[in-house]
């Protein structure tokens, strides 16, 4: 025995979730349903870049990106799909898609139930491509919820152009530290020099010129000092 817990303490096990990033472009996603929990997915799977297919009988209009069947589920619809989303109101269909999903190896998302899947979709905080995701493990998505706004407030707009600043940063000067011999170490406190710049604040009060000096500053001190 090592002393954890994995239970709740009524004799249950605790379902744990390991967070992951998806990489889903031009990968085969389904969504089984046609209703605004569908086409909610769909608009987050599309922002993904992935190819979404929306098999329901009836169906609310969907973004141009969809391939559409108007007909019900069939076990066929999950062939060579890498993640299905249960989205009906019928909990029956959900959890049959659920087991067919499983029994291929396709990651599942249920919309009503998220213990029946074996993929949850976590509430994300979006600043460009900064995504900060919030997931109570399916407990409570309306703590999950509220803990995205919350984060939202804390970090505004500014951040996406910091998250844009530093990858145009990163993206000319690493090739350039790698060729001067800079070591991963010294790359990595040079990055956490620049975060240490009040950077946010800056560009919040529209000082990008002046933010990107600053950090390129550092960056090149770096490379200075590597060459003496």
């Amino acid at each position: 025995m090592d002393g954890s817990d994995d239970g709740r303490g009524d004799g249950t096990q605790v379902k744990r979730y390991y967070p992951v990033v998806l990489d889903l472009r031009s990968r085969a996603c389904l969504i089984i349903g046609g209703g605004a929990v569908a086409l909610r997915k769909a608009r987050g799977l599309i922002a993904a870049g992935a190819d979404v297919t929306v098999v329901a009988p009836e169906c609310l209009p969907m973004p141009d990106e969809v391939t559409i069947a108007l007909r019900p589920f069939v076990d066929a619809d999950l062939d060579g799909v890498a993640l299905a989303m249960a989205a009906t109101d019928d909990r029956e269909l959900n959890a049959r898609v659920a087991r067919l999903a499983r029994e291929r190896g396709v990651w599942v998302n249920v919309a009503d139930d998220p213990e029946a899947g074996d993929a949850i979709l976590p509430a994300v905080a979006r600043r460009g491509d900064l995504q900060i995701a919030v997931s109570t493990g399916g407990a409570s998505p309306a703590l999950a919820q509220r803990l995205r706004e919350r984060l939202e407030d804390e970090f505004g707009p500014e951040y996406a152009e910091l998250v844009a600043l530093l990858g145009a940063l990163r993206a000319a000067w690493e090739p350039r530290a790698i060729a001067a011999g800079v070591p991963p170490a010294a790359r990595r406190a040079a990055w956490h020099a620049v975060l240490d710049l009040p950077l946010a604040g800056m560009l919040a009060d529209g000082c990008r010129t002046e933010a990107e000096a600053l950090a390129q500053a550092i960056l090149e001190r770096v490379l200075a000092d590597a060459g003496q």
